[in-house]
């Protein structure tokens, strides 16, 4: 028999995974950044940071809160890759107190290039310590999941550049959103329909999600490049009509999984609604493109239901499977994402006064579940498992 790779740990249950810090990071933070975006947006908070306050918003959503979902997937994920023990211990201190730093950096300090260096950092760190593990357990095909973290963290130096040369990224606002949007449907069009076949598949004869096939590539394909001219250039009939067509080719994707058979299944169910709002949110970001709409309910769409609903699900979904509970989502995970899903609604709907305030209560109200049911099984021990004819 061959030693383990790394001694037994034997420190705190928080740092044994990737997912537990930073999945407990990511929902303190959505429940505090909201609150203080509307105390800075009403004029009783002035942040010191280098973003004006619209920009400190949008960068701490796509760059703040999204990139701790993304690394504590990609260290949950990656030991069942290589078959390595997860990292954890001081490796994975050192990560979420980077993290934080970032959080505190881009609220409080008010000198850009150290910011900059503070904020990027995280992401720098989590693409190096991916490829280290990868290369360590010989998985060469995964190494493309790099890529993506390459390409997320080049949107946020993009952000932080164009914010110090023109005092607002509006260019790095975009960025950061396609490069998000562009990572859920990667991923999500991977995890849902897996998802989806296993469960409908103990549950007798019908339809399965359709594999990933020719049609998916030309989904993504269609989806990156409208995203692309959207950066460029977000007005005019090029962004309009591929915006468009990206909309409708990502929802007839979703119908192919099969979400209309899995809806007795909450947790399973949540995947699929958070996944409708990316083509709705391409398709108003289309229509805002023609003039039709005004922008700010696409990316509410796409920010609030589909990014903040798909990784609030994930969340649920990774948190108890790798924390060996059962996967239901019980009556207060279920509110938790109605909540968010709702926050999003309200938003795009009433998108001023009363609508704003009830979006964000919300929003806050649905982490804050996410919260009390998950922070006690993120800072503690596996439950012991069961012997079979034990008690």
């Amino acid at each position: 028999m061959h030693p383990p790779l790394r001694p037994p740990y034997a420190g705190p249950a928080l740092f044994s995974y990737g997912f537990r810090p930073l999945f407990l990071a990511a929902g303190l933070f959505a429940v505090l950044a909201v609150p203080l975006w509307m105390a800075a947006w009403s004029g009783h908070l002035a942040l010191a940071g280098p973003f004006p306050a619209l920009d400190w918003h949008i960068h701490e959503m796509l760059f703040g809160y999204t990139s701790a979902v993304i690394a504590g997937f990609l260290f949950t994920a990656i030991p069942n890759w290589t078959g390595r023990m997860p990292t954890r211990g001081w490796p994975l201190i050192a990560l979420a107190a980077l993290w934080i730093s970032g959080r505190l950096a881009v609220a409080f300090m008010p000198w850009p290039l150290l910011v900059m260096a503070v904020d990027c950092g995280f992401l720098l760190a989590v693409g190096a310590m991916v490829v280290t593990e990868i290369v360590a357990g010989r998985n060469w095909r995964n190494l493309m999941v790099v890529l993506p973290v390459l390409l997320y963290l080049a949107a946020n130096i993009t952000f932080h550049l164009e914010a110090m040369m023109q005092g607002s990224a509006e260019i790095g606002r975009r960025l950061g959103f396609a490069m998000v949007t562009l990572l859920i449907v990667l991923i999500g069009g991977r995890i849902i329909p897996s998802f989806t076949r296993n469960w409908l598949a103990k549950r007798g004869p019908g339809p399965l999600p359709v594999p990933f096939g020719p049609f998916d590539v030309l989904c993504l394909a269609a989806t990156l490049a409208a995203l692309l001219v959207w950066v460029a250039q977000p007005d005019g009939v090029p962004a309009g009509a591929g915006l468009l067509l990206a909309g409708a080719l990502q929802a007839l994707r979703l119908a192919r999984w099969r979400g209309l058979r899995a809806w007795r299944s909450p947790l399973l169910a949540m995947l699929h609604v958070a996944f409708a709002f990316i083509p709705a949110g391409l398709a108003a970001l289309g229509l805002a493109a023609l003039g039709v709409w005004p922008a700010v309910a696409g990316l509410h769409l796409l920010g609030v239901g589909g990014i903040g609903g798909m990784t609030l699900a994930v969340m649920m979904r990774a948190s108890l499977g790798h924390t060996a509970r059962e996967l239901v989502a019980g009556r207060a995970l279920t509110v938790a994402f109605i909540c968010v899903a709702l926050a999003a609604l309200v938003r795009v709907a009433a998108p001023l006064g009363a609508g704003l305030w009830a979006a964000a209560a919300l929003w806050v109200l649905g982490f804050g579940l996410f919260l009390w049911r998950f922070a006690p099984i993120l800072t503690r021990p596996n439950p012991a498992r069961r012997v079979p004819g034990g008690r």
